[in-house]
């Protein structure tokens, strides 16, 4: 099976989030050595927000559905960069009128 993409517009203005996990060892004389916590140690997560009208909604959280918040997806950062994403977290909010807030948190996946 494919790796689906997420193609839906995105609001900007929310802030990514960025953490290099390390492992850490303290010696004596205040000497101290950090290393990267294996390869992929660069976690990130992106608050993303789409309002659009309610089968534009339906599809997005269809979208969400098929993926479980386990399977990962693709998707492009603001920055421009494709990667495989994850969320665990979406979030529709009927604004009114037909009109519907959709908001998640996109987190960078390693493997499909």
């Amino acid at each position: 099976m494919a790796i689906e993409t997420f193609t839906w517009a995105t609001q900007h203005g929310e802030a990514p989030t960025f953490e290099y996990r390390t492992r850490e060892s303290r010696f004596g004389g205040g000497y101290k050595q950090v290393v990267g916590d294996g390869p992929n140690n660069k976690e990130d997560a992106y608050p993303i927000t789409h309002t659009g009208n309610k089968s534009t909604a339906l599809a997005m959280m269809a979208f969400f559905d098929r993926h479980q918040g386990a399977k990962a997806f693709l998707w492009t950062t603001p920055l421009g960069q494709l990667g495989l994403f994850s969320c665990k977290n979406p979030t529709p909010t009927p604004m009114g009128g037909g009109v519907f807030k959709v908001t998640a948190t996109f987190e960078r996946a390693f493997h499909p």
